[in-house]
């Protein structure tokens, strides 16, 4: 996945799209957050940012566009993790696990779920 950086402000847009797609550049103006603020024009430049990177396709329809995502959630976040883990822990998940689990960031709920995931990787 070759995937360009995707601003905050485009992966709000893209978390909208991710809801309910098609839409419309109103449409998504309307889902937007109250407490962003942002004008159709910024909806629009946001679009238009992500039509460029790929992220997203349009369509025509009548004199309007409709907005999709072109690449699914899961793959994001999945591409976004790894860019994380690479770059801050050296591509290793362990000093990750540590770092969370040193900071206290790590609840017992959590490790428990580690620890499931590892019995059914190992499985």
């Amino acid at each position: 996945m070759t995937l360009e950086r995707i601003s905050d402000a485009e992966l709000t847009v893209l978390e909208i799209l991710w809801e309910q797609a098609p839409l419309t550049a109103t449409e998504v103006a309307e889902r937007i957050p109250a407490d962003r603020d942002w004008s159709l024009p910024t909806v629009k430049t946001l679009l238009s940012r992500l039509l460029a990177k790929a992220a997203v396709e349009h369509r025509a329809d009548g004199r309007r566009f409709l907005y999709s995502p072109l690449v699914e959630r899961e793959d994001y976040v999945s591409h976004e993790s790894k860019r994380l883990v690479d770059r801050l822990f050296g591509g290793k998940f362990m000093p990750l696990v540590a770092h969370l689990a040193e900071q206290e960031k790590l609840s017992d709920a959590d490790i428990s779920e580690i620890e499931r995931l590892l019995r059914e990787m190992k499985s």
